[in-house]
């Protein structure tokens, strides 16, 4: 991790181990001939660790993101729960 210096020079280094930054980047991919079939491409970074997931579908990064917010105790609602393959 990068070293922050506050504003009277001081290191500000400090990972808080309750936060978790995600980096997402979505983008639409479309040709001129499938512009009915554009799809939503793009990948969310967990920037703590790097893992990175690459996805087509925009309900990957709910999928993604969930298992770090449950390890932190958090109780998702319905809408953010993640389906397991197959249901």
């Amino acid at each position: 991790m990068p070293e922050r210096l506050s504003a009277n020079g001081t290191s500000m280094v400090h990972y808080d181990t309750s936060t978790h930054s995600f980096i997402v980047r979505i983008w639409l991919e479309e040709s001129a001939e499938e512009a009915v079939r554009a799809t939503w491409r793009g990948y969310v970074t967990h920037v703590p660790s790097g893992k990175e997931l690459y996805f087509e579908d925009l309900d990957d990064i709910t999928a993604f993101i969930a298992p770090y917010l449950e390890r932190m105790g958090v109780r998702l609602r319905k809408s953010w729960q993640v389906k397991q393959k197959g249901e």
